[in-house]
């Protein structure tokens, strides 16, 4: 992996995705104690980041390979972005989801023309099912995180993150990055590396899911004990990446955690501020910035916001319940 790989992804995403602005509001600013910067993923293609890894790994294919289609696994993010990535270059998609994924993403997934083949991700291997069904059918497998050319997609947040804080004067920073298996926070760190060296990626997880903080703390990859029963499921993984862990291992900051009422209190801020729809996973960095001010460096904090496909039940309860309280 490299920042030339990155830079291609961009031209390969020239057109194709959007550049997400960075928002900032005076209220999130007084919660947190310092200027706070938040990059809406969730405004990006089929709602996350996840657009530009897709197409970046989609367009990357031969012609010929890409027509005998592609196959991914994920709890719904990955899906819909390989799932769009796909059948904008007219190819066919199989995803793999998880069984408790939210409604809307399986529906959603479905909605964008790809097959869903659900599983028991307490009890089923995804990788495995999804390596038997690549070498059935001909397919493609994009891996969600641990590919290289799904990093380098993901990487052109970096770049944005980059040249915009430049823009807004903001040139020493934690960059807060909410981390699954490390595929977004892995590529921003290495395009921060080259475009923004004072900016330094931080992953942010859930409690009790937070693999990646323990894998930096030890310095080897460490699993998680469950692999279901958070609301944040869209970066749940058993442990990050052999790829991404070692970027990470030597570019990022020290891993965060938050709970989840303060992803669900870091939902209802973004709306009433930002005016943004997150996802308790895609709010986690913005938990982190706000909530846990003490354990971020610098006078001003960026944080992505990854994602934004809740189901509205769920949202509704994060606004009802913390609503008054941002």
């Amino acid at each position: 992996m490299n920042i030339e790989m990155i830079e291609a992804a961009a031209d390969r995403l020239a057109g194709h995705a959007r550049v997400t602005p960075l928002l900032s509001s005076p209220f999130l600013d007084e919660v947190a104690g310092r200027r706070v910067l938040v990059k809406p993923e969730c405004l990006q293609h089929t709602g996350s980041f996840k657009f530009r890894g897709g197409w970046s790994a989609v367009s990357a294919l031969p012609v010929a390979q890409r027509a005998r289609g592609v196959i991914a696994f994920s709890s719904g993010n990955h899906a819909q972005g390989v799932a769009r990535a796909a059948a904008l270059h007219d190819a066919p998609a199989v995803i793999i989801m998880p069984s408790d994924a939210p409604r809307l993403k399986i529906a959603n997934t479905r909605a964008l023309g790809a097959e869903v083949v659900l599983y028991d991700r307490a009890n089923e291997d995804r990788d495995a099912l999804g390596a038997r069904l690549a070498e059935e059918r001909g397919l493609t497998l994009v891996k969600p995180f641990d590919e290289p050319q799904v990093i380098a997609g993901q990487g052109t947040c970096g770049l944005e993150i980059a040249a915009q804080a430049e823009q807004a004067g903001v040139t020493q920073a934690d960059v807060l990055v909410p981390c699954g298996g490390g595929g977004l926070t892995s590529g921003v760190a290495l395009a921060l590396e080259d475009r923004a060296p004072g900016l330094r990626a931080r992953p942010v997880e859930p409690e009790g899911f937070d693999d990646t903080a323990r894998s930096l703390a030890s310095g080897r990859i460490e699993r998680n004990a469950r692999l279901a029963g958070s609301i944040c499921d869209a970066i749940i993984t058993p442990s990050p990446g052999q790829i991404t862990f070692p970027i990470m291992q030597r570019l990022c900051g020290p891993g965060l955690a938050v709970t989840e009422d303060e992803a669900l209190r870091a939902m209802a801020a973004a709306f009433l501020r930002l005016k943004i729809v997150l996802e308790p996973g895609g709010a986690v960095a913005l938990a982190a910035a706000l909530y846990h001010p003490d354990r971020v460096s610098g006078e001003a904090v960026i944080a992505v916001a990854s994602g934004g496909n809740v189901d509205p039940d769920l949202f509704r309860t994060a606004l009802d319940r913390y609503g008054d309280q941002v």
